[in-house]
């Protein structure tokens, strides 16, 4: 593989919180998430964020509440479904219709990218269904992912990686990755 075109990385469980929605207001970054993401610019790796939250069709937040988040933590851009899951849209994830959304708007080769997230049903799968690389992070969902629900998803879209958390994926995918010896 040869250098990575983008990252796109889940939110909750992933980058910080605890898996289940928790308002831009009151959320949490794991310690080292920012550090994961400015390891991947200085590495001129775009850092797109890639979430389903079904909680803005509840009217519990906006899609902008979402988007300034991400931006101040310096990811290039944002992709959310706002959506609830049975409404049957394309950008639900395990659908990859913002997977395909961002390819076209930033030109990318989605087997040049990655999919960092901590559920397999709905990250890995997007991440496989577009040919994209895939790292489970142990964080949120991750063990039980890998564990109680592993039959789900696991012979579709087996990770490349399972890493201790974001900083340990972004840590792996520059050293085995990015400089394309893997």
């Amino acid at each position: 593989m040869s250098t990575i075109q983008a990252v796109f990385a889940d939110r909750d469980g992933t980058i910080g919180g605890t898996g289940h929605f928790i308002h831009p207001r009151d959320f949490e970054l794991y310690p080292s998430s920012l550090e994961a993401i400015q390891l991947l610019k200085m590495h001129g790796i775009k850092v797109f964020a890639l979430t389903n939250q079904h909680n803005i069709a509840k009217g519990l937040a906006t899609e902008e509440d979402f988007t300034n988040q991400f931006m101040q933590y310096g990811f290039d851009a944002a992709y959310i479904c706002p959506h609830e899951p049975e409404d049957g849209c394309e950008c639900h994830k395990p659908r990859p219709g913002l997977l395909l959304r961002a390819a076209r708007e930033h030109g990318l080769d989605l087997a040049h990218c990655v999919v960092i997230g901590d559920v397999g049903s709905t990250d890995m799968l997007a991440a496989s269904a577009v040919g994209s690389r895939r790292v489970l992070v142990k964080t949120g969902w991750g063990k039980q992912s890998l564990e109680k629900y592993r039959h789900k998803w696991y012979e579709q879209a087996t990770p490349d990686f399972v890493a201790k958390d974001l900083l340990d994926g972004v840590r792996w995918l520059i050293e085995n990755l990015h400089n394309g010896t893997s």
